[in-house]
């Protein structure tokens, strides 16, 4: 089997392409719930805090007095940005799975009710003729 050939059977596995569906979405989600927190929840804890803007919250550890060298700071404010991404994101991915979980169960809690074998069906017949 050539290396082209067995890469092309690798790619197309059902698993490989639904991980990459995954990826894609997965990746796009992640877009839409960083600008739900940078411009819907952000803006409003930082009103709700007295109207801070988390961008700007930093502290100073060096300033420069040199226009074309930056100060040294530590960006707390952007970590706390990231930290409510975090926090949604998992909370959103959370209420999927849970979704998803409890779809499964009443999937699971009402079964479809199997087939009679032929076999069973032929001794049925043969047990009503006999009863006749």
């Amino acid at each position: 089997m050539s290396l082209m050939s067995e890469f092309k059977s690798f790619a197309m596995r059902g698993n490989v392409v639904d991980l990459a569906v995954g990826v894609v979405i997965g990746a796009a989600f992640g877009k839409i719930v960083s600008s739900l927190v940078a411009n819907i929840v952000t803006p409003v804890i930082g009103v709700m805090v007295g109207g801070v803007k988390f961008d700007h919250l930093k502290i100073m550890l060096k300033e420069s007095t040199d226009p074309a060298i930056a100060s040294v700071t530590i960006d707390y404010g952007i970590f706390l940005q990231s930290v409510f991404d975090f926090v949604i994101v998992a909370f959103a991915i959370f209420a999927v799975v849970k979704a998803m979980n409890s779809m499964k169960k009443k999937e699971e809690a009402s079964p479809t009710p199997a087939a009679t074998p032929a076999d069973v069906m032929l001794l049925t017949e043969i047990r009503d003729l006999l009863k006749k």
